[in-house]
């Protein structure tokens, strides 16, 4: 089915709302998951609605938690989650040190404790409309491992994604990498097989080590496997995100001393550089407008596959699921519905909201 994104965003506005959540609250929460579903990733989208209400109903999330600073240090803020909603809390932290930034030119953000912040690009591009650059460190806790390191057979470690976000020139729009260091997250291996599909090969270990497409084999136990991005390279930057995120922010890392409650925990560790106090910016913009145009400029293998910059494909997708509304397969749809009831909000509420 396809759904608009007003439409959408109010179905899950009423969901969370059921669940306790403050308007305002509902509305920045359903606001980023839609958003995820805009810009493609579909694995951060709206299909982790029946999540976050199993969760909660397991007092795992805090609905309605601010983030709490618990540390000042001048260019170094040290926030805390509380287990609130992640793109609550995130976002908050994210704030403030965006406006610490603007002070004094580079602010280091650590935030431990946050429930799922999920798209991780939201706060590149929330540092982005500041005029700033980020980078972003993100590992995932309190559930069991989920990807395999380079020459392991069984999971040790989270999709631990890495963001970068750098403005566009004059010309060019902004630049955004935002990936999980995993070939894909397990948001995208539960999609598929909500789809009935399989997924790429080289993607999946299954419970042996065996290398499968089968997506259910991350949903069974004993559990399979993701495997990284670029074998050992991916596994180091995935390593070091554990490190970067899970040590730096006194959060914790996923190694099984520490207690595991079968919630989904962030630790993101954030760094917010001002780009005006390290040169003229017209000259900035200008040689990135040079250098996207060069690279953009390389003859295409695949004539209907051009070359793009990080941030591309989410505006590509974006301008498509605006026009023609958002896909939802009907297992997820039916997800969604199901915990709904679970919130107070009736099947034929949903109906009545999507029409």
């Amino acid at each position: 089915m396809l759904i608009s994104p007003d439409r959408l965003q109010k179905v899950v506005e009423a969901v969370l709302m059921g669940g306790g959540s403050t308007a305002e609250e509902a509305e920045i929460v359903a606001s980023h998951l839609v958003r995820a579903n805009l810009t493609g990733h579909d694995s951060h989208g709206v299909g982790m609605v029946p999540a976050y209400v199993f969760i909660q109903h397991m007092d795992l999330l805090k609905p309605n938690t601010s983030v709490k600073l618990v540390q000042d240090d001048g260019a170094i803020l040290r926030f805390d989650g509380g287990r609130g909603y992640g793109q609550v809390v995130a976002r908050e932290a994210m704030d403030q040190t965006i406006a610490r930034a603007k002070e004094t030119g580079i602010a280091l953000m650590s935030l431990a404790n946050a429930h799922h912040i999920g798209r991780v690009g939201t706060y590149g591009e929330q540092a982005l409309a500041a005029g700033m650059v980020s980078i972003h460190f993100v590992n995932v806790v309190d559930h069991s491992p989920l990807v395999a390191p380079f020459r392991g057979s069984d999971a040790r470690f989270g999709t631990n994604p890495i963001c970068i976000a750098v403005p566009g020139g004059n010309k060019t729009e902004n630049i955004l990498l935002d990936m999980a260091t995993s070939k894909v997250a397990l948001g995208k291996v539960r999609v598929a097989m909500n789809k009935g599909e399989q997924v790429a090969p080289g993607t999946l270990l299954d419970t042996t080590g065996a290398p499968t497409t089968d997506p259910s084999v991350m949903f069974e136990e004993p559990r399979g496997a993701l495997l990284t991005i670029g074998d050992h390279k991916g596994y180091g930057l995935a390593f070091m995100a554990e490190v970067l995120a899970g040590v730096l922010t006194g959060g914790g890392t996923i190694q099984p001393g520490n207690e595991r409650h079968n919630s989904i925990i962030n630790h993101m560790l954030a760094i917010v550089i001002d780009p005006s106090r390290l040169g003229d910016r017209q000259w900035m913009a200008s040689e990135v407008d040079a250098m996207v145009e060069y690279f953009k400029a390389s003859p295409a293998q695949n004539a209907d596959e051009p070359v793009l910059s990080p941030g591309d494909p989410e505006r590509i997708s974006e301008a498509d699921r605006r026009a023609n509304g958002i896909p939802i397969d009907d297992k997820t749809w039916s997800e969604i519905v199901e915990v709904a009831k679970a919130n107070g909000v009736s099947a034929e509420q949903i109906e009545g909201i999507v029409g």
